[in-house]
């Protein structure tokens, strides 16, 4: 998937890290079209898609959230984009809505 002009299109090209939708390919276009604007949120899950994605999301001066690993089924991608130094806050599953919600109510 991919951000086009403020819509999610499915994107067809190869597979990243062996899937797709990717997380990266997501996260990166969304830095690209909303910049500072941004909010990820990344979630349980095997490998290391999405710590691409984060990096560049705070390049482009967005907001990066993490699930815990306590919460995690999996810690693989949260551990992933964590260890790029990219993540601003790490949260249990049950907190992140709550969270992005008092986010937009900043801004």
């Amino acid at each position: 998937m991919t951000v086009v002009n403020g819509e999610i299109h499915l994107d067809l090209t190869p597979q990243i890290h062996g899937v797709r939708p990717a997380v990266d390919k997501l996260f990166i276009s969304a830095a690209h079209y909303y910049k500072s604007g941004a909010i990820a949120a990344i979630f349980t899950g095997m490998g290391k898609d999405g710590a691409e994605g984060v990096i560049e999301i705070k390049k482009n001066g967005g907001f990066v959230i993490a699930q815990d690993e306590e919460s995690s089924v999996v810690f693989g991608m949260p551990k992933s984009a964590i260890q790029t130094g990219c993540v601003d806050v790490v949260l249990h599953e049950n907190n992140i809505l709550d969270y992005i919600l008092k986010l937009l109510k900043r801004a």
